[in-house]
């Protein structure tokens, strides 16, 4: 069995998948350079360049990914480049996609379909991971000088 620390040398690279298992439930934003396979429960948006929900997954929440396929539940609005919508899959919430959108026989959407002009998509390893800056427009601007600092601490 090897163990994998926190510091482990081995880089991550876009080809590595990640589970969240039958067995696990998530609440909040999930962000993924890679894959991430859904057969648990998430609350909250994900970010990823491929999303697979699973017959026995279900989220709530808003999914954006290059390519997309949802098998299981999901309650939220989906972008995505390639979109796939199998037999045993059930969208309630929008669906914007680029390139190509196939819904197989037997799949639930209570929805809109809207084909979007984006071509290329915005998920990067680095739009995933940035901090987003809430001043971006006004960043020439000087933040005003603490006068007591001694409240601060």
């Amino acid at each position: 069995m090897r163990k994998i620390m926190f510091g482990d040398k081995k880089k991550l690279t876009d080809s590595e998948r990640s589970l969240v298992s039958e067995t696990v439930s998530i609440e909040g934003t999930i962000n993924s350079s890679g894959a991430i396979d859904v057969a648990g429960l998430v609350k909250g948006p994900v970010y990823s360049k491929e999303i697979i929900i699973r017959e026995t997954g279900s989220i709530t929440g808003s999914i954006e990914g290059d390519h997309v396929e949802i098998h299981g539940h999901l309650d939220g609005k989906i972008s995505g480049q390639d979109v796939i919508i199998g037999s045993t899959g059930t969208v309630k919430g929008d669906i914007e996609f680029g390139n190509n959108l196939k819904t197989e026989n037997g799949a639930d959407i209570d929805g809109y379909i809207k084909k979007t002009n984006k071509s290329k998509s915005t998920l990067t390893g680095d739009f995933l991971f940035k901090k987003k800056d809430k001043k971006e427009a006004s960043e020439n601007e000087e933040r005003p000088e603490v006068v007591n600092k001694e409240l601060l601490a």
